[in-house]
């Protein structure tokens, strides 16, 4: 397993999170807890807990409790319960604040690692959540270090910029997959630049992006519900939503122990089992010529790690000075391009390479 740092609070994640949406769907309990031990065991340590039901939460207590010092919590206000313990979300301050005292109660610790304002998909929830107290009450917990680290859920690039604008937030838990990214599906909300500029955004911000839906609600894996009638392999799509700035951590949906080992199989998966340049085939026209970062370039018959530079250049253009250290850091630089072409005839979104090396080396003077 390997990890990445939040940078607002330093904390180490693992790239692969622990999605909980589908966990109820487990045959019973015990499978729950063998589902989680798998996953720690393996290194896994970031925990989001929004279930689709409230059952697991009490199995999730017995496990996580022993081991709370070695885990990370994402908690969500705004994911209420009702009396049979069916999934809802809600605005209203009161429901909220007892949903989120009794889920601590369950798990058996008195704060979380991070929580999250549920669910802002539109800028009328935004509205509600500043006017109804929410916020405020986020805020207080925060500095009560009930929360240590405050986000927010959305699908939303617009809504996400609106967080990232007041300047309080540590982390972004958003849809990153490709169908999302080129407007496909339901969920694919603002276009193509919009959504990398927003990932830009956090990285340059400093605010981890936690990734939901890596999968598009399992639709990418299957060519007959795909946007594009082909299918993806799940290390293609983890691979995909590692690649995006900001992104430290990707939480996939496990339903039980055997879902958890499939996931672990991308820590040992091969450079060509990861690579996802196959969607240059399908993606829309808005994405020709966009480098993604994808490797698919290499190997640079110079050395240049092209995809890193053409992501720390896109980031210092969006004002992340930091991306401009990291680039000078490298061992070579888009100066030192040969103009051999070799990564224009390898690029499947069409980016002239060569020609970009230049423009890049002309930017940072190296």
């Amino acid at each position: 397993m390997k990890y990445r740092t939040f940078p607002h609070g330093g904390e180490r994640a693992s790239v692969i999170g622990f999605g909980m949406g589908s966990i109820h769907e487990a045959a019973d309990e015990r499978e729950i807890e063998a589902a989680l031990e798998l996953a720690l065991d393996a290194g896994v340590n970031f925990f989001d807990l929004a279930p689709s039901e409230a059952a697991p939460y009490a199995p999730y207590g017995r496990v996580l409790a022993p081991r709370r010092a070695d885990v990370l919590t994402q908690m969500h206000l705004g994911a209420v319960y009702g009396a049979g313990g069916q999934y809802g979300w809600s605005r209203d301050l009161d429901a909220i604040k007892r949903q989120f005292a009794r889920v601590l109660d369950t798990l058996q610790t008195g704060y979380t690692d991070f929580g999250i304002i549920h669910c802002m998909d539109e800028d009328d929830d935004f509205d509600a959540m500043r006017q109804n107290g929410i916020w405020d009450y986020a805020l207080e917990l925060k500095r009560q270090g009930v929360i240590r680290n405050l986000g927010f859920s959305s699908h939303n690039p617009a809504v996400a910029r609106r967080f990232l604008d007041t300047g309080l937030v540590d982390e972004c838990m958003f849809s990153v997959n490709p169908a999302y990214d080129y407007s496909k599906g339901a969920y694919g909300r603002g276009r193509a630049d919009e959504r990398m500029d927003l990932y830009r955004a956090c990285e340059r911000d400093g605010i981890g992006i936690a990734v939901m839906k890596a999968f598009a609600g399992g639709q990418l894996l299957d060519a007959k519900a795909s946007p594009f009638g082909r299918a993806l392999t799940k290390a293609q799509c983890i691979a995909y939503a590692l690649d995006k700035p900001g992104v430290v951590c990707v939480l996939p949906g496990f339903r039980d122990a055997a879902d958890v080992a499939e996931v672990l199989a991308f820590c040992d998966a091969s450079e060509e089992e990861r690579d996802y340049s196959v969607i240059g085939t399908f993606a829309p026209q808005e994405a020709e010529g966009r480098c993604v970062y994808c490797h698919h370039c290499q190997p640079c018959p110079v050395g240049i790690d092209i995809g890193m530079v053409n992501k720390y250049y896109d980031l210092a253009r969006v004002g992340d000075d930091m991306a401009a250290g990291h680039y000078r850091k490298l061992a070579l630089h888009a100066g030192d391009c040969a103009g051999c072409g070799h990564c224009d005839a390898r690029c499947p979104f069409g980016v002239r390479q060569s020609e970009r090396m230049r423009e890049i080396a002309t930017y940072f003077g190296e």
